[in-house]
């Protein structure tokens, strides 16, 4: 209760500080409204002219802001998609890159055994044919040979018997010796 004394009291003695100070002063009324409407009219100039144009830059910048978080949030999202694009192209990539080294290896390793094969075979016929040729050297050797002994045989018997051999007898001391000679 005694707070309502005491702001009764303030108020009382505020009413009686404010008529002083306008009789002090001297309060002329129509200076007053003139001052009054002058600065309603500074007012509303000010609002009019001043202050909505800043709210509306305020508010087209805030839209601009707004606008500028939007696309930069889109941008993080296309640069994330871009990002996990790239990841999965790359391990595409190193995947097929893998599947061809693999079936490189594969082709190298067929064409070597295709080259083994091939190397293999042609040794093959080169031994067949060294053996082959050989066999005729043997044979055109033992030709030479039987017919070289067959002539010895003849030369030597004639030389021995002292007679000269006709040719029966000396086709037929070449097929003894030649029997001879092949046992």
């Amino acid at each position: 209760m005694q707070s309502f004394v005491l702001l009764a009291g303030i108020g009382s003695d505020l009413a009686d500080t404010g008529a002083r100070i306008a009789t002090e002063f001297g309060l002329n009324w129509s200076y007053f409204i003139a001052q009054c409407l002058s600065f309603s009219i500074v007012a509303f100039c000010l609002h009019r002219f001043a202050y909505q144009p800043i709210q509306r830059v305020l508010e087209d910048r805030k839209r601009r802001i707004a606008e500028s978080l939007s696309n930069a949030d889109k941008i993080k999202d296309e640069l994330a998609k871009a990002e996990e694009h790239r990841k999965q192209a790359l391990a595409e990539a190193g995947a097929q890159a893998s599947k061809i080294i693999e079936e490189a290896r594969a082709v190298a390793e067929k064409e070597l055994a295709k080259r083994s094969q091939e190397a293999i075979a042609t040794a093959e016929q080169i031994i067949a044919k060294a053996r082959e040729a050989a066999a005729a050297d043997h044979a055109r050797m033992l030709g030479e040979l039987k017919r070289e002994v067959g002539r010895l045989v003849v030369e030597t018997t004639a030389r021995v018997s002292g007679k000269v051999l006709t040719m029966d007898d000396q086709s037929r001391l070449i097929e003894e010796t030649n029997k001879q000679v092949a046992a």
